[in-house]
């Protein structure tokens, strides 16, 4: 399949017609059953903490907030590794905000029992952390890191991420050390951020190709209505009265964001994400598998912490048990004709150490779209 050019990406994010964009998501799927297979793996997600020392101006988490905070005992931890493994999964997924009070031997010493206890591999998403603490993770048999440069345009970034005293975020860098040191690596981005345009997300898109991402998250710019950029009418705001290029934070921007991240990055690992099925609490989930998605990321957090980990508000199925949550993903997937994966569903074996390669050659069954509820778009 010839390269998606510059403009033709742009072209399509501007796209409004239902009927040419659903030959964008048919290619889209197709990319995906031919590079990734028509399996969904499943990645339990365990919130570790709530602490967070950044300020970034639209999540939940951030250190302003008053709120109550928690972190997880090592053996929270580890029962929910367990629990993963009970329920099928290949993967689970460690994630907090930026919180140096987890500290690096404890955390190497989790990773080291869960690899001990279980086969479950690891991916780590506690943000910018010091190389030395990467290292000692990886060596300890972490094996992937996902850190979301949300956008690529550095203006932007520093809009809605004010720096942690004199420290100057470079997520791009970040990520490339993270390769470097065997990890596969992850990021993503929101749809929707206030001044965000169609050009700034092209080159997002563009970006993703250049690190050669393994894991490529895409969702709706969700703020948290305690933060500056939840305040009413900003969220739909641009920069100024002159601003009419802004990128809305819908669902129909996001699937077309995720299909063509698929086009552009055949053999990542994309993610149908919590915040997609948060604006469509219906059928989100499913309308990004069917626009090149193939992981989904269930929530294995302990009940008691889920409330206070809501870096957006109505966060999809936060009431559900991780059991009766994943019965009903395991339906959503069957209603598509599509199998749940087994195995940690690497994207690419880098080196001996890592994640074993997804096979490239599966069966090829056509999804079929749930009659009850077609994919219908609207911009």
């Amino acid at each position: 399949m010839p390269r998606l050019t510059h403009e033709e990406i742009l072209h399509w994010l501007r796209e409004s017609d239902p009927a040419a964009l659903e030959q964008l998501f048919a290619r889209a799927d197709e990319a995906r059953r031919t590079h990734v297979g028509d399996e969904i793996h499943l990645r339990g997600l365990i919130e570790i903490s709530s602490f967070c020392v950044r300020q970034c101006h639209y999540c939940g988490l951030r250190a302003a907030r008053s709120m109550p905070r928690y972190r997880m005992t090592r053996e929270e931890v580890l029962t929910g590794a367990r629990s993963a493994v009970e329920l099928g999964f290949g993967t689970v997924v460690l994630q907090s905000g930026e919180d140096f009070g987890i500290e690096a031997a404890w955390l190497a010493e989790i990773i080291r029992a869960i690899k001990n206890e279980t086969p479950l591999a690891i991916t780590l998403s506690l943000g910018e952390r010091l190389p030395d603490e990467l290292r000692l993770w990886r060596d300890a048999g972490a094996d992937r890191y996902l850190l979301r440069f949300e956008t690529s345009d550095p203006a932007l970034y520093a809009a809605i991420h004010p720096r942690r005293g004199s420290a100057v975020s470079d997520r791009i860098a970040l990520l490339r050390e993270l390769r470097e040191l065997g990890y596969e690596i992850g990021s993503g981005v929101m749809v929707g951020i206030p001044g965000q345009t169609c050009e700034m997300l092209v080159r997002d898109i563009e970006l993703f190709e250049q690190l050669d991402l393994d894991m490529i998250g895409i969702g709706p710019f969700l703020a948290h209505p305690d933060t500056p950029l939840g305040a009413p009418g900003v969220q739909t705001a641009g920069p100024g009265p002159n601003f009419i290029d802004q990128v809305p934070s819908s669902e129909c921007m996001v699937l077309k964001a995720v299909a063509l991240t698929r086009l552009v990055c055949p053999e990542a690992n994309l993610p149908s994400t919590t915040a997609l099925a948060t604006i469509n609490t219906l059928d989100g989930r499913e309308h990004g598998l069917l626009c090149g998605a193939n992981v989904f990321m269930p929530v294995l957090t302990p009940a008691p912490y889920r409330q206070m980990y809501q870096i957006y508000p109505g966060k999809a199925c936060l009431d559900e048990d991780a059991t009766q949550c994943n019965a009903c993903l395991r339906d959503r997937i069957e209603s598509l004709g599509r199998t749940v994966g087994t195995g940690p569903g690497g994207r690419f074996t880098r080196t001996a150490s890592q994640s074993t390669p997804i096979p490239r050659s599966q069966p090829r069954l056509t999804p079929q779209k749930n009659p009850t509820s077609p994919l219908v778009v609207l911009p």
